[in-house]
């Protein structure tokens, strides 16, 4: 079993996350950098010392086993603490260091994305050795990660009220009913009934919008959360779905989408910025919320 670890170890376990990562030893070779064989031995000795086998390889292929699966996830803690703790300790001068870890749905409205880039910009004039993590999730996926600490804020609209959650909001976007250019309803799109509508098929979201008291269509034969994935759909033209105005307008002015009725078929979602309560004891994340908060909104928005 495993005991006091060396530089030795901790080699073999960078080696077997980076086989994990990359799906098979034949793929991790290039990141590696080294043979098949050579990979097979670090393995081997990794296993070893643990006690256990972490995986089965070979001509049926790369799989993890049930202990292999549970100890990933104890590596990856344990690299990244290590390296945390390499960044701290090389800035211990600095008044902030450590990680931010910011999550944010995609494709948000030009705008906006440029008011979170001006607020990096600001953050990373500070006197600070910080690792920046930004990653793009679905605002389900985001609210959870807030919620177990895996992200220390995130951007997005959430429809859950929780006391462990802080929310503030940003902004509110249009959501429009759209059909693509092949849809039998293309030629009168702008002035398109509701009634008429819902006699179609629709793709829609698998989430809960308070905000949302437009009815479902009773004909739903395609689900998805992700604004490109519905775009698809809607493309396809045997789907109607509801897209952000600010999205569709790309596909609109190219004459391949249209708004079914703009002045009926839409609704309004509010985005918000959340985070845990208790982030107020973080000083990085409120040295960003900080400078997210001094850069001026776009016209039109929620207040900071």
């Amino acid at each position: 079993m495993l005991g006091n670890l060396s530089d030795l170890d901790l080699r073999h376990l960078r080696v077997f996350l980076a086989v994990v990562d990359a799906g098979g030893l034949a793929m991790a070779q290039h990141s590696l950098n080294v043979s098949t064989s050579t990979i097979s031995t670090q393995l081997a000795s990794l296993e070893g010392r643990l006690g256990f086998r972490l995986c089965e390889r070979g001509r049926s292929g790369f799989r993890l086993t049930a202990k292999g699966e549970r100890f990933t996830g104890l590596a990856r803690s344990l690299l990244t603490a290590i390296d945390e703790f390499g960044v701290q300790a090389r800035n211990m001068d600095r008044t902030l260091v450590g990680s931010l870890r910011i999550g944010t749905i995609g494709h948000l409205p030009f705008d906006h994305n440029l008011r979170l880039s001006r607020a990096i910009a600001r953050f990373r004039q500070r006197d600070e050795a910080v690792r920046l993590h930004l990653v793009i999730r679905s605002s389900r996926i985001l609210e959870e990660q807030v919620l177990s600490g895996e992200l220390d804020a995130a951007i997005g609209y959430f429809w859950h009220q929780t006391p462990a959650l802080h929310s503030q909001p940003l902004f509110r976007e249009r959501q429009v009913a759209c059909c693509g250019r092949d849809h039998p309803l293309f030629a009168g799109a702008g002035q398109i009934s509701t009634e008429t509508a819902h006699a179609h098929p629709w793709v829609w979201r698998t989430g809960f919008l308070p905000e949302d008291n437009t009815p479902p269509p009773p004909e739903i034969t395609a689900y998805a959360d992700n604004m490109e994935a519905r775009a698809m759909l809607i493309l396809s033209g045997h789907h109607l779905g509801y897209l952000p105005q600010h999205y569709a307008a790309a596909y609109q002015a190219q004459g391949l989408i249209a708004p079914l009725n703009p002045g009926t078929l839409w609704y309004d979602v509010t985005f918000s910025l959340i985070t845990r309560q208790d982030a107020c004891r973080n000083d990085i994340t409120r040295a960003f919320l900080e400078d997210l908060a001094a850069v001026p909104l776009p016209d039109g928005n929620l207040s900071a």
